[in-house]
């Protein structure tokens, strides 16, 4: 056998700073990079222009988009019933709460808020926390997916086919119901609901705990969300953010606990914050994981709701005025906990038929604004966890 013969190593100065890096071996200059609007990251037509020095991020600004479809004005046309299929195509993942957000609004400004019928009202209190299920399902399979991770898309989207069906078998849609509409529900709910509900609700609970051990404590998700674009409390309520953005910097603020609607203050459920578990509060994985408590948050509710609404057999489930209604000269503003955050609608009326005015405040327009300032001295890799974790829908954003 040949004597091998080690011989000694060199010292090797490893002196692999970032600043070593950028000003002898990699130098670098300031860029102007487009983020979307077809980034998989970015969600529909919003495009982020960054200012970029290497890997850094050192100012990022959201534009809009440009569909443009004068939802809002397209509302002083119609009568409000005839509007509330436009809800639906505002926040498109969260169509039942847009209906309802309108048609309270609405009943509201007529005078028709006392007589609705408690079956109404929990028929939709169940549809909308449905829909938030749905809603959250979607934000939360496509942020896995924007970090890398496929599986968790395909299991979420699994249990939004469940809820998707349950709407079909009730309204005939699966995207736009306009089932929420002025003066209660277009229809009641099929004979067999609560049953099949149920059913939906004992198969879906222990699926949130397949999540979390699939997704929210997998390490590498961890080390991409925790700590990485931390919005403080303060900024949170300065710059007007909402839902699970507001509620993930530590702030206890529902309006189905602030200012009760459509019967919310009956129910016994918790309002989840995030709590730096991963990191710092108000980071990344804060806001995701306030997402998926809801989720749980949801189902109690639901359950409670499909016990009320067995005592409420033979009630009507639409007010017969709803479809000839005058609006009296006055104006209203009412605002409700959609997915994403606050939605409120303005409606004005002159004692027509038709509305004189009608303005939307959208929760992802609103939590969209705080992409300036977090997305700064940033690294570019972490610009997709901080767009998935605001959770914007651009159909609502650019109306």
């Amino acid at each position: 056998m040949a004597d091998i013969t080690l011989e000694a190593q060199p010292d090797i100065n490893l002196d692999l700073s970032v600043d070593r890096i950028q000003q002898e071996d990699l130098p670098t200059e300031e860029m102007l990079v487009n983020m979307g609007p077809q980034h998989p990251a970015t969600h529909g037509v919003l495009r982020v222009v960054l200012r970029t020095d290497g890997e850094m991020v050192l100012e990022s600004v959201p534009h809009i988009g440009y569909l443009h479809r004068c939802a809002e004005k397209i509302g002083e046309t119609v009568q409000p019933y005839q509007y509330v299929p436009y809800t639906d195509r505002m926040d498109y993942l969260a169509g039942m709460n847009n209906n309802l957000a309108f048609a309270l609004a609405v009943e509201k400004l007529s005078g028709l808020e006392a007589e609705i019928t408690a079956r109404s009202r929990y028929i939709r209190v169940i549809f909308a926390e449905l829909n938030r299920i749905a809603s959250h399902l979607v934000a939360i399979g496509t942020y896995g997916l924007d970090l890398g991770a496929f599986t968790p898309f395909l299991y979420c989207f699994r249990e939004r086919e469940y809820i998707l069906d349950l709407f079909e078998n009730t309204c005939g849609a699966r995207l736009t119901y306009s089932y929420i509409t002025i003066g209660g529900v277009t229809d009641d709910v099929p004979e067999n609901f609560i049953d099949v509900c149920t059913e939906f609700l004992d198969y879906f609970e222990p699926k949130i705990d397949e999540y979390n051990n699939l997704l929210s404590y997998n390490h590498i998700f961890v080390k991409r969300t925790g700590n990485v674009g931390v919005i403080t409390a303060a900024d949170a309520i300065e710059y007007g953010l909402s839902g699970p953005v507001l509620r993930g910097s530590g702030v206890n603020f529902d309006l189905r606990k602030a200012k009760p609607y459509s019967g919310y203050e009956e129910f016994d459920f918790d309002i989840p914050v995030g709590d730096g578990r991963k990191g710092t509060v108000g980071d990344c994985w804060d806001r995701y994981f306030v997402r998926m408590c809801e989720m749980e948050q949801s189902v109690k509710i639901i359950r409670q709701a499909l016990e009320k609404l067995r005592g409420t057999e033979g009630q009507e489930t639409l007010h017969k005025k709803g479809k000839t209604l005058k609006l009296p000269d006055d104006e209203v503003y009412f605002e409700i906990e959609n997915p994403r955050g606050q939605l409120g609608f303005f409606v004005k009326g002159d004692g027509g038929a038709i509305p004189a005015r009608v303005k939307a405040r959208g929760p992802s327009f609103c939590n969209l604004c705080i992409t300036e300032k977090v997305g700064r001295n940033v690294l570019l890799g972490d610009m997709a966890a901080i767009i998935g974790s605001i959770d914007v829908v651009m159909g609502e954003v650019d109306r």
